[in-house]
C-alpha cells in the first residue's frame, strides 16, 4: 500500500503508519466521514483513493494484493467495497467467456467434449476438497474419514459450496458442457441443484453492488466538496 511521501509520519514507524491508514480508511468507508486531524486527513486521502483505484482498474495480481491487505473481509466495509469491484470485473470476464464458448463447444466431437467434462469435473472435486486437511487429522491422531464426513456436513462447508458452485454449475450448463459425465459427477457431489441458478442475474447483481459503492463514494466526495466550499466562503 502507498505511504505518504511528504509531511510528518503518522505513527511510530512505517508499519504502524500503514496500520493506522488501513484503520482510518475502514472507518471512513463505514461511516462516510471521519473526524481526525488535518495531518491525518491529508495522509489518508491518497491512501484510500489509491486502494480503490487499484482494486477497480488493476490486474489480478494487484487485486489480490489489495485483498491480502484487508484481512477482515466479513466485517470490514472497505473489504466489502474492494470485493464488490473485483466481482464486478470478474463478472465481465466471465460474460465474455460464456459468449465465446457457447459457439465453440457445439463444434467439438463427443470424444473432445467428454475429455473436457472429465477435466472440469476433476477440477471441481479439487476445489471442493481443498479443505480436506487429511495431513492435519493424521498428525492429531484423528480418523481422516470421520473428520471429513463431519466437515462436509458442517454449516461452513455448505456455505462454501454454495458460494463456489452457485456460479460454476449454471455457467457450465450455459456453455453446453452438460453431458452425462458432468451431470453424473455433479449429482454425486450434491451440487446439481445449482444448475437452476440464474447466472445472468447473479452477474447483474455483482455489477449493481459495485455501482452502489460508487454512488456512495461519490456522495461522500460531494459532501466533502461542499464542506470545503463553505470553509472558503
Amino acid at each position: 500500500m502507498p505511504t505518504p511521501k511528504k509531511g510528518p509520519r503518522i505513527g511510530r514507524d512505517p508499519a504502524h503508519q500503514r496500520l493506522i491508514m488501513a484503520n482510518m480508511a475502514s472507518s471512513l468507508f463505514e461511516a462516510g466521514y471521519l473526524v481526525t486531524t488535518v495531518a491525518k486527513a491529508k495522509a489518508l486521502r491518497p491512501y484510500a483513493e489509491h486502494l480503490i483505484t487499484k482494486a477497480k482498474t488493476g490486474g489480478v495480481h494487484q487485486r489480490r494484493q489489495v485483498i491480502a491487505t484487508i484481512h477482515d473481509q466479513a466485517q470490514n466495509p472497505l473489504a466489502a467495497a474492494v470485493n464488490a469491484y473485483v466481482m464486478q470485473d470478474e463478472a465481465r470476464h466471465v460474460a465474455f467467456g460464456r459468449l465465446t464458448l457457447r459457439d465453440y463447444y457445439p463444434q467439438l466431437t463427443q470424444k473432445e467434449r467428454d475429455e473436457r467434462e472429465e477435466f472440469l469435473l476433476e477440477a471441481c472435486y479439487l476445489m471442493r476438497d481443498r479443505f480436506d486437511a487429511v495431513e492435519v487429522w493424521k498428525t492429531l491422531g484423528l480418523d481422516p474419514a470421520r473428520c471429513a464426513e463431519h466437515m462436509y456436513d458442517s454449516g461452513f462447508m455448505e456455505m462454501f459450496r454454495s458460494s463456489l458452485f452457485t456460479r460454476i454449475v449454471p455457467i457450465v450448463k450455459d456453455i453446453g458442457l452438460w453431458g452425462p459425465v458432468i451431470t453424473k459427477g455433479y449429482e454425486d457431489m450434491g451440487i446439481i441443484g445449482y444448475a437452476q441458478s440464474d447466472v445472468q442475474a447473479l452477474q447483474d447483481a455483482d455489477d449493481t453492488i459495485a455501482k452502489d459503492f460508487d454512488a456512495r463514494r461519490n456522495y461522500v466526495q460531494s459532501v466533502v466538496d461542499r464542506a470545503r466550499t463553505l470553509e472558503t466562503a
